[in-house]
This record gives C-alpha cells, structure tokens and sequence, in this order.
C-alpha cells in the first residue's frame, strides 16, 4: 500500500489528521511546514504567474521526493502519493492540480500519484477508486480531528503573548497535541484527553494585564492559514513584535471548522435555489449536508467544554452573510467570496477585535474583489483600523511595515480604553497587584475571561472589580 502524504494547514492540523489515518491503518507523513526554499523549487518547476500556495505547496512536493531519492528509495512514484483539496471555481485553486503534476513531472517523477479531492465531490469515493477503501466514518473522525487542532490553536493564540514563563504555553501546545495523536491513532478517549489537556493549561500562568491589541487574521485561505514563511509569520510576529513585553499583539486565527462550515452552508444555500430540478434530490442533499453542519457544531462545543469553554465559537455563517450582503454577494463564489467582509464587520461592530489583517497571495482574484469594498466597510464602521497585504516571498519588509502602521493605532486604543476601564472601575496599578497575590487563580492559563470590553486586560480588570 502506497504511503500517504499531505500538507499545508497547521502544524496542529497535520499532526491530528496524520493520527486518524494511522489508526485507521494507513501509511501516512504529513509535510515539512513550507518555506521560502520551497517556493524557489515551485517557481522553478511550475508555470509563471501562478499563486503563491501552488508554488509554495509544487515546492514542498518535490523537496520531499528529492529527499526520499536521496535515502535510497526504491519505486517512489510506486509506494508514495500525495493528496490535495481541489476546485473549479473561479479563481487559479482550480489550476492547482495541473500545475502539481507539471512540477513533479518536470522534476523527473513523471508517474507520481496527485490525488485532488473536490470540495463537491465525494472524498471517500475518489480515494477507494485508488485503492484506499476508507470506512465511512472515517470522514467523520477527520471532522474530529480538524475541530481538535483548531481548539488548540485558538488557545495557544489567546495565551501565548501573555505567558510568564517564556515559552511555557509552547510546551503545553506540544504536549497537548501528542496527548491527542496518541488518542486518535490509538482510538482512546477524547474526552479524557482533553480533561488532561485542561489541567495541564491550568497548571500555566499568564498574565492578563499586559496590553495588548486584538488582531483579527482574515483572508485567502491559504494564506491564513499559514504560521511558516508563507505568511512572513504573521501569527507568530504579531505576538513577538517589539522587544518589550508589552510590546506586541493577541491574533485571533481563522479555525478551519469556519471554512468548513461555509462550504456546507454554500452548499445547502445552492441546491435550495436549484430545487425545481429534482426536489427529492435536492431535499436528500439538505439534509445530509445540514446534518454534516448540526454534527459539526455539536462536536465543537462539546469539545470546547472539555476544555472549559476557553476557546471561541465559530462565527455562524447566517451572520456573517447578512453582515456582508449589502456590500457584497454571498452568491459569488470562489475563495473566501463574502466572508471577508463579513468577519471584518463581525470583529469590529460585536467587539472583538481592534483590528483587521487581510491576507492574500500576489494578485488573488477573489481576495481583490473583497478589498473593494472594504474601504466603504471601513467607514462605515466608523473608521475601522483594517489593512490588507499581499504576500510574494520577497517583499517582507514592505508587508510588516504596513501593518505596524496600523498596529500602532491599534495600540493607542488598547491603551486607551484601558485608562478609561480603569478610571471607570476606580481601580489602579497597586490594586491590580494586589488582587493578582489575593485570587492567584487569575493567573491561571484556563481562566475563561468573557464580559465588557475588547482587550484581554480590559476584560480582567472587570474580573477584579466583580
């Protein structure tokens, strides 16, 4: 049986999905995080002009089977294989396939195994007709899978820029994710895992009151989705910019449970308006597709309480439609389509976030037509602090530059709406202190702030106050 590889989500999320495979009895690697060593080998092999995520993901292909050749490997176009996501909607995701086979074939693997699984089509099925006969719940345990990673990465986001101890909230992440790969390759209890998870996150401490601005990450979806060079690192320098410790910002990364949800939605939404074709079709495709959207949900939070509802809910895609209808359709499709615009409203008008990135490869259709509209958003929400940038590999300065323009705003109105909590809530420094020593569980890394304000310090001064 050949082996499986894949790649480019998180680290979370490879390391979760290459466990489900694993216990369901697989040969799998999921990639090396990609780079911009990667993206000289894409652009070397692949077509010009094309997006970042095909030259980045071409590259990370070949540099594995170059590395494979160079053990001694015997038959790797026979023993190995690569699988991807696939489209044909309108934007170059659709050309990501054919561009994939170009670079391996001009790279001398002309008989490689790529393996798209459409977005419409059934994953199960296409893999079966290569040999991999995957029960059908399987789907449902990459469902679990995708949900986990996310949870821990919303949690490793929310906590990371205010960790006491350097780089303790970096082992629990690890930690956490071995704890699960060895639950969902071994099939034990989740719930277990996850109770586990959580005393360990208690056992951290952060510290709440440092000021940092909220910074809401949207955009293509590659882009977003990546921690590596692909996206100059955004997560991660966002939370490290700056020597200080109060330097910095607390980023809020897009889940992928969000994308998936909207695939699902955007679905349902299309089959509904073409419903006079077959409705009894039509009605059997609702239903198992709202049912995939209701298990999702459900799934989520009860996960997130295992881990005593520390993560955030996904946006409902409802919501975020009706927030971006008068700007944009939800009925164009193709990359991140309304949801762009939908999250930038979102964030700012339900408070939380100061501020808005949108990220994109160089020239991305679908994200352009988005940034449109958005300097029409931007005013109407009373002069939001939003940015957009593109990524190409080469221009990293120029990319952090413009957003520090921004992040510097976003500062001055952390720190703003932290004197006037504080004045409002007649509390000050030594008081703060002072309750940090008299409720010590303030500290602690699994402390759930919910209430008034946007900032993660504004939230716990009126903790302290209650």
């Amino acid at each position: 049986m050949p082996t499986i590889f894949f790649g480019g989500l998180t680290k979370a999320h490879d390391i979760l999905i290459e466990g489900i495979f694993k216990r369901l009895g697989f040969n799998v690697e999921s990639l090396p995080e990609t780079d911009n060593e990667a993206l000289k080998l894409g652009k070397m092999y692949c077509n010009k002009g094309q997006c970042n995520p095909i030259y980045y993901t071409a590259g990370n292909i070949i540099r594995y089977l170059f590395n494979l050749r160079n053990r001694g490997e015997k038959d790797i176009e026979k023993n190995y294989m690569f699988v991807t996501a696939g489209s044909c909607g309108p934007c170059r995701f659709g050309m990501y396939e054919m561009e994939y086979r170009k670079a391996v074939r001009d790279a001398g693997f002309n008989n490689f195994k790529i393996v798209a699984l459409q977005q419409d089509h059934a994953l199960l099925n296409k893999l079966k007709e290569m040999g991999f006969d995957l029960p059908r719940k399987s789907f449902l345990r990459l469902l679990h899978s995708f949900i986990l990673a996310d949870l821990i990465n919303n949690i490793f986001y929310k906590t990371k820029p205010y960790e006491i101890v350097p780089y303790s909230i970096d082992d629990w992440k690890e930690k956490s994710l071995g704890i699960l790969y060895n639950s969902l390759s071994k099939g034990k209890s989740i719930r277990r895992s996850l109770q586990k998870i959580k005393r360990n996150l208690d056992s951290v401490e952060l510290d709440y009151f440092r000021l940092k601005p909220k910074v809401k990450i949207t955009g293509e979806f590659f882009s977003q989705m990546q921690e590596g060079e692909a996206s100059y690192r955004l997560p991660g320098w966002l939370i490290e910019e700056g020597a200080e410790i109060e330097e910095g910002a607390e980023p809020i990364v897009e889940p992928l449970t969000t994308w998936l949800d909207y695939l699902l939605w955007a679905r349902i939404r299309f089959t509904r308006e073409r419903a006079f074709r077959s409705r009894f079709k039509a009605l059997n495709v609702i239903l198992i597709f709202t049912f995939l959207r209701l298990y999702i949900h459900v799934i989520y939070r009860r996960y997130r309480y295992f881990l005593g509802n520390k993560p955030d809910l996904p946006v409902g895609q409802n919501r975020l439609a009706h927030y971006a209808w008068s700007y944009y359709s939800t009925k164009l499709a193709g990359g991140e389509g309304h949801l762009e615009v939908g999250k930038h409203i979102y964030s700012i008008k339900h408070k939380k976030a100061h501020m808005v990135i949108s990220i994109k490869p160089f020239g991305c259709m679908c994200s352009t037509q988005s940034d449109g509209v958005q300097t029409k958003v931007t005013r109407d929400l009373g002069n939001s602090i939003f940015v957009s940038v593109d990524t190409s590999g080469d221009a990293e300065v120029n990319f952090k530059s413009r957003i520090l323009m921004k992040l510097y705003e976003a500062k001055k109105k952390v720190a703003q709406e932290f004197e006037t909590a504080k004045k409002l809530l007649n509390i000050n420094g030594s008081d703060i202190e002072r309750q940090k020593d008299k409720k010590p569980y303030i500290k602690r890394a699994s402390l759930n702030l919910r209430g008034k304000g946007i900032s993660t310090a504004v939230k716990a001064l009126h903790l302290i106050a209650s």
